[in-house]
């Protein structure tokens, strides 16, 4: 008998509201042939036992019925049997059918078991196999796996009185245990001549189409059919129901609805899937639940302890839950074959039990040495554990998720963790990796924490250290006004080191207002001169740097806050990095923030780690390294997505992907960027200055200088409301005094660049010298060079802007005639190496080399009237529009948009005081090439 409980381990599918005709049988032509052969061989009186077998759905039962009316064609006496879910523990069901088709020989056998009586021996079976040996007879046996154990022994009887002579042949259809057949069978031992085992299989792509054509009217191309098959797991069952749905609402088998296709079969295959579970028996129920919720970590056997499993060998149920459908093999595993299926599985569970199941599945697979992460989603649905395995897993998983962006998902192991018991220290540490986790995926909920965590009242210093992280990482988010006020806050009960680092914590965000100020919140201390704690170092340092104050001073300031390393708050030392590289110190600061950089990293603090990147994106792009600072404002971005960045620190990301894409002569990504939007409170941030100089450099670029000398200034004014007046910060002033002299305000250009010199002086450094006295020459009457004791170009910090400044000043000489004032600055230029990174500063120099290559001109010392007032760029414009060129041809020479050309043609008309391409022919210097060739 326990054999016989064995083949009622599954029930494969039920098969509620079965159509009155079957689908297509397609690619069914062997299994055919070998049926065809043994309803021939009954006229023959030779008997056959035949078990056809399949995945639920694959027509097993179809051929049978196909086998039926073929043996009725040639007069063969039919008798059909059919399991049941509702008969699967009536004794002799199965019986009983087939004898109620034998009506009068079996009449007192059937009486008896209607009468629900135990009959003698086995009922029916005598007269049977009397009435076959005149009559040639075919029985039918569908869905054999729902048959009773009476019914069972019922038919081995049968099969074990099978001979030549009897013209029986007794076909069974089941979800098979195996490709060879009913193992019960076995036991019948019939000749091996009398059996044969059909098994059938998914259908093809090929397949598929025709059943495609067959019902929707229309042929679909091979990725429909492939997508199709795929999706149904070849189930001739479930894509006829599906394609007769999807044609039913008008649809086609074109690509764009294998959604909806796709839907249909899903919504089927789980339909059928939660009722083929209410056939299984309570241990294959278990091993099924623990396979859908840790089959993918657990193997087979491990899963059968997670269910429990006892009485039936894993072996014979693994294959069983295979045939039916169910699982799929993978090596020593067996899983859920899709997730609606997975899903149908687990729906039914009682809530409690199926979190218990997560929880023990969660036990064996860390157990199991399973990767972190997989644990942790099983950790996930489970109750608390109360064990600190799970804490450790989960805080693992955490990490796997960030390091792949997934923050939701992060954070949704760290709330998990929260429900863990630990120690009120501990539980904070994981509250405070949870905001920086929220700061991406919910930045309103990782503020409420970190406010909360900076009202916590713990003692020590372990406490007072996670209070500053937790402020430091608030004002890494960029609200400074949530930080001045949580600073006031903590304050009232700090004391130590604690107190000096929320002080300076403080002045970073006081530093960032839209004004300057001095004067402190009550209840907080001034900035000392000269501070010892290293925080307060740090932010000194940027005071003095920004108010071009004490270099020397400065230096050392920012150093202390360096040196410092992980014991100072991240955002001090950023600030301090920065200070450093304006001392001319850049190689030295950007080894610093390297470091920085790579902590921060460690430590998943994702706000933070955003800062450094955009700041070490900008330092690349100031030293001419294109691509470093490209790399780094990708990495920013993809650290902190731009919706997550708050509005006070959106505007230097900005800032620094438009210079970007300027240079790298992205033109319509930098006018879409200049166009862009910004959030709502973006113009009261510290870098909102360097947004206004960069939407400035767009402005030149395209010809549009008087935007170009506004914007400028409108960031000079910026900066001078907080009195940060050093010009190596943003030398807005040299560049603003460019645009002023293209413009022909002599006037205001001198003043500007007298302003710059003066406090180039007072800095002291020689990059800001240099640059100063390198912008100042031609309004001073000077020749243009390079100072004599300016740094080597690999030290020089804003090498971009020193080499922009070269190179227009060649421009300008070159036009002049001056060719060999040209070679100098052009040589001056390329000590710097930076026309390998900048695409717009390489076409610029490539072509002044062209034009110093041409002979010069008889009239090269004298420059045509109106032409000096002409900026570079708009010069260059001007010869190639003489030459005859159109608006789209000089944009595609000079890799620019057609607006800027426009621009820059306006502008030259308007200086030369001219209005069409014939007069500027006039007014232009003749040359003997095309000036195009040399482009």
């Amino acid at each position: 008998m326990t054999r016989l409980t064995d083949e009622q381990l599954y029930a494969g599918f039920i098969r509620a509201g079965r159509r009155r005709t079957d689908p297509p049988l397609l690619e069914r032509e062997e299994e055919q042939a070998q049926l065809r052969d043994v309803v021939a061989a009954l006229d023959e009186g030779r008997p056959a036992v035949v078990s056809v077998t399949g995945r639920p759905g694959f027509g097993h039962n179809a051929l049978l019925r196909w086998t039926a009316r073929l043996a009725e064609e040639r007069s063969v006496r039919v008798l059909r049997v059919s399991g049941s879910l509702a008969e699967r523990d009536l004794r002799q069901g199965a019986v009983t059918q087939l004898l109620a088709m034998l009506s009068e020989p079996v009449e007192p056998s059937l009486r008896a078991l209607r009468g629900h009586r135990d009959a003698d021996g086995l009922p029916g079976l005598p007269e049977l196999l009397h009435t076959t040996r005149r009559t040639p007879t075919l029985v039918t046996v569908e869905d054999a796996q729902w048959l009773d154990a009476a019914s069972l022994d019922w038919l081995q009887a049968l099969v074990r009185r099978l001979s030549r002579g009897i013209p029986l042949a007794l076909l069974i259809g089941r979800t098979g245990i195996d490709p060879y057949g009913p193992d019960w069978l076995a036991d019948a031992t019939p000749s091996a001549r009398l059996t044969r085992h059909l098994t059938v299989r998914p259908l093809s792509p090929h397949a598929v189409a025709a059943l495609v054509e067959r019902i929707c009217g229309t042929p679909c191309d091979e990725a429909f059919a492939a997508a199709a098959a795929q999706a149904s797991q070849g189930s001739p069952a479930v894509l006829d129901a599906a394609l007769r749905s999807f044609a039913d609402a008008g649809h086609r088998p074109t690509a764009d609805r294998l959604p909806q296709l796709c839907s249909l079969i899903t919504g089927i295959i789980g339909d059928r899937s939660g009722r083929a579970l209410r056939g299984l028996t309570d241990e294959a129920t278990a091993v099924l639940r623990a396979l859908a919720v840790g089959g993918d970590l657990l193997d087979f056997p491990l899963a059968c302890a997670l269910a429990g499993l006892r009485t039936v060998p894993e072996s014979r149920l693994r294959a069983a839950l295979e045939m039916a459908g169910f699982t799929a093999p993978d090596g020593s595993h067996a899983r859920i074959r899709l997730p609606v299926v997975r899903g149908r599985i687990l729906e039914d569970m009682p809530a409690a039990e199926r979190a218990d199941l997560h929880a023990r599945a969660a036990h064996l697979a860390y157990r199991a040495v399973a990767d972190d992460e997989d644990v942790a989603r099983l950790l996930l649905q489970a109750p608390p554990i109360g064990e600190p395995w799970a804490v450790h897993t989960l805080r693992g998983g955490f990490g796997a998720a960030l390091r792949r962006g997934d923050f939701a998902r992060a954070a949704s192991y760290l709330n998990r963790a929260l429900d863990e018991p630990q120690a009120p220290l501990e539980r904070a540490d994981i509250s405070l990796d949870l905001a920086g986790a929220e700061a991406v995926a919910a930045p309103d909920a990782s503020d409420r924490r970190l406010t909360a965590l900076l009202r916590t009242p713990g003692e020590g210093d372990a406490w007072a250290q996670l209070r500053v992280r937790a402020l430091d990482m608030g004002l890494a988010r960029g609200d400074d006004s949530w930080g001045r006020r949580a600073a006031v806050q903590a304050l009232a009960t700090a004391h130590g080191s604690e107190r000096d680092d929320l002080i300076a914590l403080y002045w970073y965000a006081a530093q960032n207002r839209p004004e300057a100020t001095d004067v402190p919140t009550p209840g907080v201390p001034t900035l000392p001169e000269h501070p010892l704690a290293p925080t307060q170092a740090g932010i000194r340092a940027w005071q003095l740097v920004a108010r071009g104050q004490h270099r020397t001073k400065a230096a050392e300031l920012a150093r202390r806050t360096l040196e410092a390393g992980s014991a100072a708050p991240v955002m001090p030392r950023l600030l301090a990095a920065r200070a450093l590289w304006l001392t001319d110190a850049a190689a030295e600061a950007e080894d610093h923030l390297a470091a920085i950089v790579a902590e921060v990293r460690r430590r998943h603090c994702h706000p933070a780690l955003a800062r450094a990147l955009v700041l070490s994106a900008e330092l690349h792009l100031r030293g001419a390294r294109l691509d470093a600072a490209e790399r780094a404002a990708d990495a920013a971005q993809q650290v902190l997505p731009a919706a997550a960045w708050h509005p006070l620190a959106a505007s230097h990301l900005m800032a620094v992907r438009t210079v970007i894409a300027l240079e790298t002569r992205h033109h319509d990504e930098a006018r879409a960027l200049f166009d862009a939007p910004m959030p709502p409170g973006s113009e009261y941030g510290a870098h909102w200055s360097y947004l206004l100089f960069a939407r400035a450099l767009v402005a030149a670029e395209e010809g549009r200088w008087a935007v170009a000398v506004e914007l400028f200034k409108e960031s000079g004014r910026w900066l001078l409301r907080k009195h940060w007046t050093n010009p190596i910060v943003l030398p807005w002033r040299s560049l603003a005094a460019r645009a002023c002299r293209t413009l022909g305000d002599q006037e205001q250009a001198q003043r500007l660049i007298s302003e710059e010199l003066t406090l180039a002086r007072r800095w002291g450094a020689p990059s800001a010298l240099d640059l100063a006295h390198l912008c100042a020459g031609p309004l001073d009457g000077r020749k243009p060079s390079a100072g004599a004791g300016a740094p080597a170009p690999r030290e020089l910090p804003a090498r971009l802007t020193y080499a922009w400044v070269l190179a227009d000043l060649a421009t300008e000489e070159l036009t002049r005639g001056d060719r060999a004032t040209a070679v100098q600055l052009l040589t001056e230029l390329s000590r710097f190496a930076v026309t390998h990174t900048s695409g717009r500063l390489a076409e610029r120099v490539r072509w002044l080399i062209a034009q110093l290559q041409q002979p010069a001109a008889p009239d090269d010392d004298a420059l045509p009237g109106g032409w000096a007032a002409l900026s570079p760029a708009e010069r260059q414009t001007a010869e190639l529009a003489r030459r005859g060129l159109g608006n789209r041809e000089i944009a595609e020479q000079l890799s620019v948009s057609r607006r800027t050309v426009e621009h820059r043609l306006s502008s030259t008309y308007t200086k030369l005081r001219i209005t069409s391409r014939k007069e500027l022919r006039a007014r232009s210097r003749p040359t003997e090439e095309d000036v195009t060739d040399a482009v």
